[in-house]
């Protein structure tokens, strides 16, 4: 199988999205230097609120705009230090009267980013009308036994809450691609359930985003995109690092890839395992859309509250397997005590532990040049000639991988009996080491477009376009086994450590 193209980190990931220099238009945007709390830059639409140009604004304080609480409060927060997405909830004083605004603030080592709305019109909800929303969502998830359910359930409600038109929930694999595993969709929307996107699609930089901000809000795509002014940040004599920011503009690209997907408006929600981006949660409208504050702290609220219980489901999963593993394992070290043995231990179980425990079909164990087969195994010829590679490799850690024709070529010929492998070395210097083996699992994955044209260049070479086609796209994976799982690892590590243990106070037999 020729392998896809890697546009992820060939090319999308290279693109530097967070210092774009420009806002999208449904909000305002100020520097403050922390200092004095002097305008030293902002976005060119403030003059719609402040009545100035940002040009005449330039110098002027912020404490001419705000009333002594507000003032003071203010610079409470901004004594604590550097921290982001602070949330306030101001009145700007001008001559034509007070104006109401939400205010998120970015506090960084010499200035302030001041990310502004002004009030949506609907009265906003209490917080214990907030509260009893979440808390039912949150019963509902408490319900939930798998991954799955947990997704199935916190999309109807994000759906429920929202008003989208569709809402997907992507997973991502080990190498960022996102498959789509749970979905809402109404009107023309296509389905994509069960399909997957290349990573290209959420480029690393903009995953990098996700860790930092909880969500991704794009009202309108034809939005009109407004300039910071001055262009250089007098303070860091760059562009503005626009990364904690909601307002900050679209790549053409990606406004390009929701145009041919028929969206107007999206919000993209994270899912946060362990600290890491695990997936996102994908809403899209297929005519303009905002949400106000509120909503989006409701999806922040949810947000976290799915991270943590997809991480309690996963961990409980990860807990179980682990103790079957232990289990397993401690079987096969009480039957090597019992032989006395470390080849005859393994070879002359009944129950298979081994084959059982790093769910395999056949392993070998080599040492002092004699080989010992259980299950099945590559044929002698290919068999011996796979024991030099490895002896020339000299494992002294566990080595595996699920595509052995992929680091030797050979392996390919075979594909169908060892296309996973396992390396466990018992003695490295006597060149001692078991090795499991693991069969091809033709896999057939559903692409939602053809990833290889996921980017598509203009002449130019510079200019691109995003593929504009998501219709199924199926491509077959061949010499692949199941993956090597963490806690097989881990497992195989600790065999190993007992293994080389024992052989060190037992004659091998």
């Amino acid at each position: 199988m020729a392998e896809n193209k890697n546009y992820d980190s060939q090319f999308c990931g290279n693109l530097a999205i967070h210092q774009t220099n420009s806002i999208q238009d449904y909000g305002y945007l100020l520097v403050i230097d922390q200092a004095n709390l002097e305008i030293i830059q902002g976005s060119e639409n403030i003059e719609h609120i402040l009545k100035k140009k940002i040009q005449d604004l330039l110098g002027e304080t912020l404490a001419a705009f705000l009333n002594t609480e507000d003032l003071a409060h203010l610079k409470a927060e901004i004594s604590k230090g550097e921290r982001s997405r602070l949330p306030f909830h101001f009145k700007l004083n001008l001559p034509t009267g007070a104006i109401p605004l939400h205010i998120l603030a970015h506090v960084k080592k010499e200035f302030i980013i001041l990310e502004i709305e002004q009030e949506a019109d609907a009265a906003e909800k209490s917080f214990t009308e907030v509260f009893q929303e979440v808390r039912s969502f949150i019963s509902t998830i408490e319900k939930t036994a798998s991954v799955r359910e947990i997704c199935e359930a916190s999309i109807k409600e994000i759906r429920r809450i929202s008003g989208f038109d569709g809402i997907r929930m992507y997973s991502f694999d080990k190498n960022w691609n996102g498959t789509v595993i749970a979905e809402e969709i109404t009107g023309e929307l296509e389905h994509y359930i069960g399909q997957t996107f290349p990573a290209s699609d959420v480029p690393k930089q903009a995953r990098a985003l996700y860790i930092k901000n909880p969500y991704r809000l794009i009202p309108n795509r034809l939005y009109q995109s407004y300039r910071l002014y001055p262009v250089i940040n007098p303070i860091s004599n760059g562009f503005l690092d626009l990364s904690d920011c909601n307002l900050r503009s679209i790549a053409g690209v990606h406004l390009e890839y929701m145009a041919n997907m028929r969206v107007t408006a999206s919000m993209s929600i994270r899912v946060m395992v362990d600290g890491n981006l695990w997936g996102l949660i994908s809403c899209h409208h297929q005519t303009p859309k905002y949400l106000s504050v509120e909503n989006r702290s409701i999806f922040e609220w949810l947000s976290m509250e799915i991270s943590h219980r997809i991480s309690s489901v996963i961990m409980q999963e990860s807990l179980t397997y682990s103790t079957e593993l232990l289990k397993k394992k401690a079987q096969i070290t009480e039957n090597i005590f019992s032989k006395g043995s470390i080849v005859r231990g393994l070879t002359e179980d009944q129950n298979q532990n081994l084959l059982s425990l790093f769910n395999a079909t056949g392993f070998l164990v080599h040492f002092n040049g004699l080989i010992s087969k259980v299950g099945v195994v590559p044929a002698n010829e290919a068999l011996d000639n796979l024991i030099l590679w490895i002896e020339g490799k000299s494992f002294v850690n566990v080595f595996a991988t699920n595509n052995l024709s992929d680091v030797y070529e050979d392996a390919n010929h075979y594909s169908d009996i060892a296309s996973g492998l396992l390396v466990i070395p018992i003695n490295p210097s006597q060149g001692d080491f078991i090795v499991c083996f693991r069969p091809e699992v033709v896999k057939r994955i559903k692409w939602g477009g053809d990833p290889n044209q996921a980017i598509n260049f203009e002449k130019d070479g510079k200019s691109y376009h995003p593929r504009n086609s998501f219709k199924l796209w199926l491509e077959t994976v061949h010499g692949q086994s199941e993956e090597w799982l963490e806690q097989e690892m881990e497992t195989a590590e600790s065999l190993r450590n007992f293994l080389f243990e024992f052989g060190a106070t037992q004659l091998y037999n």
